[in-house]
């Protein structure tokens, strides 16, 4: 009997023991706390943007006729002033030939009054009929030979070919539709920018120039060439308050397609932004909030305003000042109003670490 007492007596002061070092290591958790930095920051804001070839036209067919050839294939680069489909050009063949012979004749009838009226044997009205005859001919032969040249349709400029709309062998009415061909050598990229943006925007341009801006295409990658900002509409939309904007990539190696989209980023300075790491923060409802530690160690939980979003931090448009000191980390562990013990973290070293955690 003595023995279970005495096993029941050590298990209790091994068990009261083991809770009193537990508190005791509790009570020397320290919480890291930091400072909101202060400085100007350059930050990029990005829309949305509809990406155009600097030319892009529809090819369509001059004349009625039957597809005899097609030289190309959809996809394929051409050059300027080459042979990209034909129309049947027996009738138009047979016109011009026929236009020829009207010429001809009608030289011959030319020649021989002028000379009668060389010999005074018909009068001057003649031979102005007989060149006047003479000219219709020749307007109509070279209107003939226009309608023969039109059944070859030809590149206007470089370019690469889009769907074909007709097949071989289709007959295909005047105007009908072939393809459509783009001049990728350069894109015009169109973006939409709210009234305010506007306005920093063009301050900045009187000062520094054109803007420049990056392209971020359809797989997050960032294209490798910058653009410039070269135009802008001149009227608002006044259902969405925004103003079309355009600008100008080089794309020599052809990666960028008429009809795709990305998003524009396009720098803007903020003087004295204040940012803090955004693991700092915690979500309620649809609000951001951050514990800000009081000269007791007492949290507070404090609303924010997050303007803009950047690689691990926020910049804090309201709710903070730079002096205020935010819990850094294990928000999660802690609650309202608690108290805590807290060591101090320069937020060059926060964010330091922040950069070696996501390097690894």
């Amino acid at each position: 009997m003595k023995r279970i007492l005495i096993l029941i007596s050590l298990s209790t002061v091994l068990f009261y023991g083991c809770n009193s070092e537990k508190h005791e290591k509790e009570a020397k958790v320290k919480f890291l706390v930091t400072s909101p930095m202060q400085m100007d920051t350059m930050v990029y804001k990005d829309y949305v943007c509809q990406i155009h070839a600097i030319n892009h036209i529809e090819l369509r067919s001059q004349e009625k006729g039957y597809l005899q050839n097609v030289y190309v294939d959809e996809g394929q680069f051409v050059k300027k002033g080459q042979l990209m489909f034909q129309i049947m050009p027996v009738i138009y063949q047979a016109e011009m030939e026929k236009a020829k012979a009207n010429v001809s004749f009608a030289e011959i009838e030319y020649q021989n009054t002028k000379s009668l009226a060389d010999s005074n044997i018909v009068s001057n009205k003649e031979l102005a009929l007989a060149k006047a005859t003479l000219d219709k001919e020749k307007a109509e032969l070279a209107l003939a030979q226009a309608h023969l040249l039109f059944t070859e349709i030809r590149a206007p400029f470089d370019g690469i070919m889009d769907h074909f709309y007709e097949r071989l062998g289709s007959l295909v009415d005047e105007g009908a539709l072939l393809t459509t061909l783009s001049d990728n050598s350069k894109m015009w990229v169109y973006f939409n920018v709210p009234e305010a943006e506007y306005l920093d925007y063009t301050t900045l341009a009187k000062k520094e120039g054109k803007q420049k801006v990056q392209l971020r295409m359809a797989n997050n990658e960032i294209f490798q060439h910058e653009g410039t900002v070269e135009t802008i509409e001149g009227e608002f939309n006044n259902e969405t308050g925004n103003i079309a904007f355009r600008a100008t990539f080089s794309n020599p190696e052809k990666l960028l397609r008429h009809g795709e989209t990305g998003t524009i980023l396009m720098p803007a300075y903020l003087k004295d932004a204040i940012l803090i790491p955004q693991k700092s923060t915690f979500d309620i409802l649809d609000k951001k909030f951050v514990y800000v530690v009081d000269g007791k160690g007492v949290l507070t939980a404090k609303q924010i305003t997050v303007g803009v979003e950047m690689p691990h931090l926020y910049i804090v448009t309201s709710g903070l000042s730079p002096n205020d000191k935010i819990l850094l980390e294990g928000l999660g562990k802690v609650k309202n109003n608690e108290k805590i013990e807290s060591e101090f973290v320069s937020f060059e070293k926060a964010l330091a670490d922040l950069n070696n955690l996501h390097a690894e």
